[in-house]
């Protein structure tokens, strides 16, 4: 049987108690709870072994992971475990503990998303000739049907000008009255008459509400003082049914991003970015890396998705 002093060394320990909070409520693989905890493999392994030692976990093998759950059994001694797990629920790690499991929930649920995910894990690791994810974006954006499109932050327009390909119309709002001038003058030489620039910022975006169908903010959220302003300012403008698509980088340390690229934020945890999306009313959120850089600083490229109701 547990003694109550090695009870209070599992509770002793951060970590092992947002591990315990997370597997009193839900089977997780040690893969989830690195990404909900975000943190490395060897660390919460580590503390899982602690937990397990004492009787603690329940575990289940299901191919080649394994899931563990919180065992606490009958035994009036582990009532502490039960309080603690249940108390103190206020720390601002929890918060985004609790966001991160919700999107793991959310993701499992799922099931065409791990269609795409092998597809997207076994996609580039054999060479095929002509084969790269930059032919791929372009027939892909051939597909687009004739809806309305809002590039949010949009600067000279490259991806709007693939997208008014397609699309019935699309405007790009950048506050740059430099870049608005240049888009307008390509779109012209281009003769895309459908394409329509707006000097504006994507936290007063100059669009009516309830006006387009796709709201589409890439590498530029990082640039808003206020990102929850920017896309509570995409649902305004979204249709019932919109979609929001979010490209940007994933959070990082290079400070010099400030100076070089004018970033005001040093890009979003995958928590934060999840957070900010369900809170500014979208549904069936989604945030996923879908790119990581090989040279340094590792720039890694998160996409965030939501829906409006």
């Amino acid at each position: 049987m547990i003694k109550v002093t090695e009870i209070l060394q599992v509770l002793s320990d951060t970590t092992r108690l947002r591990l315990l909070r997370l597997l009193a409520g839900e089977e997780l693989s040690v893969a989830e709870l690195q990404e909900i905890l975000e943190m490395g493999q060897s660390r919460i392994s580590s503390h899982l072994s602690q937990i397990r030692r004492h009787g603690l976990l329940s575990d289940r093998k299901d191919g080649k992971k394994t899931y563990y759950s919180l065992l606490l059994g009958d035994s009036p001694r582990l009532d502490l475990i039960r309080v603690a797990i249940r108390e103190d629920l206020e720390e601002e790690f929890w918060e985004s503990d609790r966001t991160g499991l919700t999107r793991v929930i959310d993701r499992r649920r799922r099931e065409s998303e791990r269609y795409f995910d092998e597809v997207a894990e076994r996609l580039g690791k054999n060479y095929v000739p002509g084969r790269s994810w930059d032919a791929i974006g372009h027939f892909l954006l051939r597909l687009v049907p004739r809806i309305t499109i809002a590039d949010l932050g949009a600067g000279e327009g490259t991806i709007s000008h693939l997208l008014a390909e397609r699309a019935g119309k699309v405007y790009c709002i950048d506050s740059s009255k430099s870049m608005v001038r240049v888009g307008t003058e390509l779109a012209k030489e281009k003769n895309i008459s459908n394409l329509f620039y707006k000097e504006g910022n994507i936290e007063k975006v100059p669009l009516s509400p309830r006006s387009v169908d796709l709201a589409l903010l890439s590498q530029s959220l990082h640039h808003a003082h206020h990102p929850e302003k920017a896309l509570a300012e995409a649902y305004r403008i979204l249709k019932s049914g919109g979609q929001i698509v979010i490209l940007d980088l994933k959070k990082h340390q290079f400070e010099k991003a400030r100076e070089l690229y004018k970033d005001q934020w040093l890009g979003f945890g995958e928590n934060d970015l999840y957070r900010m999306i369900r809170e500014a009313g979208f549904k069936r959120a989604k945030v996923e890396i879908v790119a990581k850089e090989n040279k340094e600083p590792y720039f890694e490229t998160i996409l965030g998705v939501g829906e409006r109701p």
